[in-house]
């Protein structure tokens, strides 16, 4: 009596069919074993290679229906092969004694070996499913491959159940859009809780700073941080140590609105710029306030600033008491003619009536008018 093992073994061994080169001649086997070299393109075959590989194919395919067809149910493959009167002698033994030893196995033994059997198929049944390529791909990979990291998808992955990436991209800004109203509706009205009145900085606050900002986005510029000032509201300093100051600064001095302006963008972040700028202030000031040297010898160089020449009008277009009532007299005697002309029996000229007259009173003229997609001569009036 056969083991479970020894039937599987036995049932195994039709299905393995390796290549054989013993038939074949010396010639033909070195071609089979040639392969030709990495390409992305297909092979171009002749037409009796390509009859030969359609033979193979189909061949292949007949020896997976009868692989399927043994391992679905043994018993009744063997009593279909052993009715077959092609087969040889050999073969009808070997089937007859398989048969008999099939026909030996216990009913729960036959049971788990079916059990068994499906449970292979079923995981052999991705490996003997043919391999379809992505017509849309580069270099048309296959389908299936997870060492393959790419978004494209073909028209056979996209069963019709999902939307497209762009549509989801399109639903994403949409939320996005709508997170951004629900904020502005429900949570942006609680700041005025926060708000505080305006008070106009006091005497003392003289330095006036000025921020960037991206809302919330990353940039090299949110960093940098401008402090204004004018030396005159500056506390403490005389007139001498206003005009050194004035020196120090150089050309961020503003001659015109007398305003120093300087920047900073050195280190990473706002506060870090802000102090480094409050304590150069500082240093200026102490500058300012050293007696050994005033600068006394240096001009205030304004050579940096490009003063803006105001405009002036010439003294004929000013408008004086006189040319106002000269030009309203021109005025009322403009008016005071209009209603003459208005009076008399000419009167005034109608600009609409003048223009309707002319349109009626002008010459027939031809012009082409397409009819039917023919060009005729008809007369306008």
């Amino acid at each position: 009596m056969a083991t479970p093992t020894n039937l599987l073994r036995l049932c195994l061994r039709p299905g393995r069919r390796l290549p054989s080169l013993g038939a074949v001649p010396a010639r033909q086997a070195q071609q089979r074993l040639l392969r030709r070299p990495l390409s992305t393109t297909p092979p171009c075959r002749r037409d009796d290679d390509a009859a030969g590989a359609a033979e193979k194919d189909k061949e292949k395919d007949e020896d997976e229906d009868e692989y399927d067809r043994f391992y679905s149910n043994p018993g009744l493959f063997l009593r279909d092969l052993l009715r077959d009167e092609t087969i040889s002698d050999h073969e009808r033994r070997l089937a007859t004694q398989m048969l008999e030893d099939w026909n030996k196995v216990p009913p729960n033994v036959a049971k788990g070996i079916d059990s068994l059997t499906k449970e292979i198929n079923e995981l052999g049944a991705p490996m003997r499913r043919p391999v379809q390529a992505r017509q849309k791909s580069f270099w048309n990979e296959e389908e299936d491959d997870p060492d393959l990291i790419t978004d494209e998808v073909g028209e056979d992955d996209f069963e019709e159940d999902d939307m497209m990436a762009v549509a989801h991209a399109k639903l994403e800004e949409h939320r996005e859009f709508r997170e951004y109203a629900r904020v502005a509706v429900w949570e942006m009205p609680l700041l005025s809780k926060l708000a505080k009145p305006f008070q106009p900085p006091a005497e003392d606050q003289v330095l006036r700073f000025r921020y960037t900002t991206y809302m919330g986005e990353f940039h090299p510029a949110d960093r940098k941080v401008v402090v204004e000032f004018c030396p005159e509201d500056l506390p403490g300093l005389t007139e001498a140590q206003v005009l050194k100051l004035k020196k120090l600064a150089g050309p961020r001095y503003n001659p015109e609105k007398g305003i120093i302006k300087m920047s900073s963008d050195r280190f990473e972040h706002q506060a870090q710029n802000k102090r480094y700028l409050g304590d150069l202030v500082n240093k200026m000031i102490a500058a300012a306030k050293d007696p050994a040297d005033m600068f006394e010898d240096v001009p205030l160089d304004t050579r940096h600033h490009a003063f803006k020449k105001p405009i002036k009008f010439p003294k004929e277009w000013y408008m004086t008491e006189e040319r106002r009532q000269q030009l309203l007299e021109q005025r009322k005697q403009a008016l005071l003619l209009d209603e003459a002309k208005r009076n008399s029996e000419d009167g005034l000229v109608d600009g609409r009536a003048a223009i309707e007259q002319a349109l009626l009173n002008a010459p027939k003229v031809e012009q082409m008018v397409p009819v039917g997609g023919r060009l005729r001569i008809s007369r306008r009036v």
